[in-house]
């Protein structure tokens, strides 16, 4: 049986916004995140212990925006770079929140298919509870989109929280994030 007194372990999967040139958390993850505080934590932020993970996409190509069709080792060595800088200044955005709201909490990055790696780590952890971000998407987007949120409903092996974004924050594309 569970020890009641331990902390109620929140694992959050956060993403970066999609939006060029927007270097932040997506409005879905900073949503989740916002509600999971002022609905689940409130007023007592000793009982969570968060648990963010990022999970880096390459793309299919490994080269994002370059124009270049030549490629060093040197360069590759840049991307993942410039990857994992992203990486951690994601995770450090959440757990400066919960630093300051007095929340434990961990982070890490981890690489390849998001859905595949959240349900793989929420096995391998085992929190209490997964939250994730949704963006909303209807049924003929999500048909070319996939969403990651739905896919962990379905195979999480913990209760799984989906929150939507607030339709005033959707960007005009509801892909975007």
């Amino acid at each position: 049986m569970a020890d009641s007194s331990a902390p109620t372990r929140v694992m959050m999967a956060v993403n970066e916004s999609s939006l060029k040139g927007y270097l932040h958390p997506s409005i879905s993850c900073r949503t989740a995140f916002d509600w999971t505080l002022s609905k689940l934590v409130r007023s007592n932020p000793g009982g969570f212990h968060f648990l963010f993970i990022h999970v880096q996409v390459l793309d299919e190509d490994g080269f994002d925006d370059m124009d270049s069709i030549y490629a060093s080792p040197e360069d590759f060595h840049q991307m993942k770079q410039r990857d994992k800088i992203r990486g951690l200044h994601l995770l450090e955005y959440f757990v400066n929140q919960c630093h300051q709201l007095g929340i434990k909490c961990e982070a890490w990055i981890r690489h390849g298919d998001p859905k595949e790696v959240i349900c793989s780590e929420v096995k391998r952890v085992q929190p209490d509870l997964l939250v994730v971000g949704s963006r909303g998407l209807g049924p003929f987007q999500r048909v070319f989109v996939g969403t990651v949120s739905e896919f962990c409903v379905k195979h999480a092996e913990c209760p799984v929280i989906t929150i939507k974004r607030n339709a005033t924050e959707a960007p005009q594309d509801p892909v975007d994030d």
